[in-house]
């Protein structure tokens, strides 16, 4: 594979992970003190980082290297989860803007406030069916 190749599949994989992430090129540039000029040439696949970078980056995505070096087909990335249902899941909180802000606010949340979002937005779906309930969350 050539040099070329290997620069457009970092590149897409690495843009990949930042929109899985919500993270923008400034992000990265700030988060991990990265020359800007350097993540912009990574990013449109005109060079391909140090190996060190490389490691910093995966780590920062909490992924492999291999997930950001790497050819991944179609198939290969939808078999990333076992389980359908969870692949479905977050096919569905990647491409909605919304789940994916509401997922990131909640990850850091107490089991207690966790229930009581839980609880929120059941009663939200009820009152949107017209389910009211008098007795409150």
């Amino acid at each position: 594979m050539s040099e070329d190749e290997y620069r457009k599949i970092f590149s897409k994989n690495l843009n990949y992970f930042m929109s899985l992430n919500n993270k923008t090129q400034i992000d990265i540039i700030k988060d991990l003190g990265f020359n800007k000029s350097s993540v912009s040439t990574w990013c449109n696949g005109t060079r391909l980082p140090r190996m060190d970078k490389v490691d910093a980056l995966a780590k920062y995505f909490r992924i492999n290297r291999s997930d950001l070096l790497e050819k991944h087909t179609q198939q290969q990335s939808s078999r990333y989860y076992t389980n359908r249902e969870t692949a479905k899941v977050a096919q569905e909180i990647f491409e909605n803007k919304e789940l994916r802000a509401l997922f990131d606010v909640q990850r850091d949340m107490e089991p207690d406030d966790l229930r009581a979002l839980h609880n929120m937005a059941l009663a939200l779906k009820r009152k949107e069916h017209g389910n009211y309930d008098d007795t409150g969350c």
